[in-house]
């Protein structure tokens, strides 16, 4: 594994953990009328809290989207998992909260689920699917889990709604991650030229936009808890799957490595969970009583 690709992936991970607890801090204020609607995002950007937030989302997106060039992405989404530690770091200064118990186990498993994953599976690169119908099957296949998710959202009550929303916005971004590597790729082969005529950075944008607005209404509606461990593990699991479905990348296929694989992921989705029911995370608005105007601070 390169080391550039760790600390570009890791370092992502850490601006995009700041950055969720940030916009959560400040989605939680939102008035429910604004439940997926893009109105959601004008009310929030005059918010300076979540500002910041998305500008550091935006430092690791590019930071992501760097390592996703000169990384597989099968490689690069395990370690972009690793947001979740940087937001319970932040989440932990806010509240004081020790780890305790269930703080470590999650953080052994996460850890020890990537390192499992990657040492059993050696991701590499290969030659990346030309045939169209692989990629429609697969991006259609997620994107339309995601839209499936955000319409039984829309029918649900609160307390399942952002558990929902944040998995089909994790669906979404993983198939970002894989497109935005295409787009890298095709940038490097041939200029912006060859990137500005190719459709790929235009689902790139609408798959952002929409994946935010998912975001944000799953974190005005309920506690970071509920939201951000869906969100982090279907991330990786949707990247995983674009990555071998089409762009090519490779993993060791022996019952050995595929045994090793299978429980490094369940790992991670375990250490995710923990960490992100840690009661560190934020816990939001009290959505029993009448939502309250976004106030700029």
């Amino acid at each position: 594994m390169s080391v550039l690709v760790l600390i570009l992936a890791v370092s992502a991970a850490c601006c995009l953990g700041f950055g969720f607890v940030l916009q959560q801090n400040a989605a939680r204020q939102a008035p429910l009328s604004d439940f997926l609607s893009p109105r959601l995002l004008l009310d929030l950007v005059k918010v300076p809290r979540w500002l910041g937030g998305i500008g550091l989302m935006v430092a690791g997106m590019v930071l992501g989207a760097i390592a996703l060039g000169q990384g597989e992405v099968s490689l690069v989404e395990p370690l972009l998992a690793t947001n979740l530690l940087f937001a319970l770091a932040l989440s932990r200064k806010q509240t004081k909260q020790p780890l305790g118990r269930q703080g470590w186990a999650g953080l052994a498993l996460l850890a020890g689920g990537v390192t499992a994953f990657i040492v059993a599976g050696e991701p590499r690169g290969g030659t990346a699917v030309t045939d169209p119908f692989r990629h429609w099957l697969i991006i259609g296949a997620m994107t339309g889990l995601a839209l499936l998710l955000t319409t039984y959202a829309k029918r649900s009550r609160l307390s399942s709604a952002p558990v929902l929303l944040s998995l089909a916005a994790g669906l979404l971004y993983g198939v970002q991650d894989a497109l935005t590597r295409v787009s890298g790729q095709r940038f490097s082969e041939g200029g912006l030229a060859e990137l500005l005529t190719a459709w790929q950075p235009y689902a790139v944008l609408l798959l952002g936009v929409t994946g935010l607005v998912l975001v944000q209404s799953a974190f005005e509606t309920a506690p970071l808890r509920m939201s951000l461990p869906a969100l982090t593990a279907a991330q990786p699991l949707a990247g995983i799957v674009c990555g071998v479905g089409f762009l090519g990348d490779r993993l060791r296929t022996d019952t050995a490595a595929l045994t090793w694989q299978a429980l490094g992921l369940a790992a991670v989705v375990a250490g995710i969970v923990l960490l992100g029911m840690h009661p560190a995370m934020p816990r939001g608005a009290d959505r029993s009583e009448p939502a309250r105007d976004l106030q700029p601070s």
